[in-house]
């Protein structure tokens, strides 16, 4: 049990900490962005639900490796709230209320937002490379997968979430996380968990471009840098 209690405080204990204060200190004050894509990502699941919401949802929320660049991107922004049509929308809720409001609470809001943001647009960027090289090369995709709808908030928890798992030094929470999305693909060697991992690649390659650079300027200066995980946002 204290060996148990002794990992636990290790892998979640900083993390643990950081959220449980500012919920203490702010409660749902802490999270507004989070609460805000709660109440749209369900908002717009309510919308493509009704006979005459799909169209409009489709037209504003819906990315496809088969949709011109400018449009995909234009698109980004609002599809990381849309949730899949063949998926219960209380995961996709879930998995944002949690994911989002810690990383909002440790890495603050814009952050957080353009974590997001990279993650899902690196899941897309992948959809049409992986369609351009074709089945028969390496990592790539039949081109029925232009079609498919990208993965909505799913690849930006992943990525948020790995990003946070490494920054406060949860390394087998995010182990976890990779882990689990192998296995999807292992399992049903869909598009959405291709998206998943190449967002998890280029989260990784960011956070150890990120580590590089905080070492480098603590060697250059006095003081010298802290190790673990940081008391700061990063």
């Amino acid at each position: 049990m204290n060996t148990a209690s002794a990992f636990a405080r290790r892998e979640w204990g900083p993390l643990y900490a950081a959220v449980r204060r500012a919920l203490a200190e702010r409660r749902w004050r802490a999270v507004p962005m989070t609460l805000a894509a709660v109440v749209l990502t369900a908002l717009l699941h309510l919308v493509q639900n009704q006979p005459w919401g799909l169209g409009p949802v489709e037209a504003v929320g819906f990315v496809r490796a088969a949709d011109p660049w400018w449009l995909a991107l234009l698109r980004t922004p609002l599809s990381l709230f849309v949730p899949a049509l063949d998926l219960p929308v209380w995961g996709a809720l879930a998995q944002i209320l949690i994911v989002f409001g810690i990383a909002e609470i440790t890495l603050g809001r814009l952050r957080t937002l353009a974590v997001a943001y990279v993650s899902t647009l690196a899941g897309t960027a992948y959809a049409r490379i992986g369609v351009a090289v074709g089945p028969d090369g390496f990592l790539g995709l039949p081109s029925s997968d232009a079609q498919v709808v990208d993965t909505g908030p799913s690849a930006a928890v992943v990525g948020l979430a790995v990003w946070v798992c490494h920054l406060y030094r949860a390394w087998l929470t995010a182990g976890l996380v990779v882990a689990a999305m192998v296995a999807e693909v292992i399992v049903k060697n869909n598009l959405a968990g291709k998206e998943h991992l190449a967002s998890i690649a280029v989260v990784l390659v960011i956070r150890a471009v990120v580590e590089v650079r905080g070492r480098c300027r603590g060697h250059g200066s006095r003081g010298g840098t802290r190790s673990g995980a940081p008391p700061i946002r990063s």
